[in-house]
Order: C-alpha cells, then structure tokens, then sequence
C-alpha cells in the first residue's frame, strides 16, 4: 500500500490520475498546515503572510484589493477582512487614493516590513520540502505540476 492510501485510510483508486488529484489536494493541505504552524509564534495566518509578502514586493507602491485578490494564492479567501485585520494590527495602511476617491490604496507598513523581516530570519520555509526532496526532485515536482496545470 503506498504512503498516499494509508494516510487517507483508503484501498485504492479508481485511476494513477485520480490517485494524482487526490495526492495534490491531500498535499497543499500538509503544506498549508505545515506553514500555519511556523506563522503561529507570529500570530498570522497563512493568508495575512501572503499578503503581507505581496505588499513588500509592491512596496513603495500601493496595492489595490483587486490586485492583492489577483496575486494571492488562495483566491477563495476575502481579502478586504484580512486587510482590514492586518490594519488593525498595525501591520497594513490604508489611504484613499487621491486621484480617485473611490479607490482605496494599501500600502505595508513599517511594523508589517519589520516582521517580515524578523520572519525571512528566522523561518525557513523551504526546509519542509529540503527535508524530504533534493533540488533535482523539487524542480521535477515544480516542472510537473506546472505540466498538471497546462
């Protein structure tokens, strides 16, 4: 019985395709748990650490909701609430655009910037994939699953 189906408790699948889908989706939610336990100490979520890591990439430039949306890897997720609690935090600044009233500009803020990079210190987040995979294996498993996807 290979790892895949013991972990899930299952016999088998209908198809090495199907057994793909189900080892991709059973995989991102390791990942996403894996990850949510670094950000714990730093009382962030999965979320928030992505959109915290859009906003320096952009930074000094404003991001907008819709391009942080465009960015994130979780596209099901709302990201106005997750702005609005990184504000609160003190991690996010968000200004009204001046040119266009309607819009809203988010910027990182100096305490957001100071956290990521206390973060970039002393997490590693390639450790969980350097742990079990040489380089050549995870630039397969990149080049593989950029092929899944088309």
């Amino acid at each position: 019985m290979m790892q895949l189906q013991k972990e899930i408790k299952i016999s088998g699948f209908e198809s090495v395709f199907q057994q793909a889908v189900v080892n991709v989706v059973f995989s991102s939610g390791w990942c996403n748990e894996q990850i949510k336990q670094i950000l714990a100490p730093y009382d962030i979520t999965n979320q928030q650490f992505n959109i915290l890591r859009i906003l320096r990439g952009q930074h000094p430039v404003p991001a907008t909701i819709n391009l942080l949306k465009s960015r994130m890897l979780d596209k099901m997720c709302d990201a106005s609430r997750i702005v609005d609690r990184l504000v609160q935090k003190g991690l996010v600044i968000k200004k009204i655009n001046p040119a266009d009233k309607r819009a809203v500009d988010i910027i990182i803020s100096s305490k957001g910037l100071e956290l990521l990079d206390q973060m970039d210190q002393e997490l590693d987040l390639s450790a969980m994939v350097s742990a079990n995979l040489t380089e050549e294996e995870a630039g397969q498993l990149n080049e593989l699953l950029d092929k899944m996807r088309g």
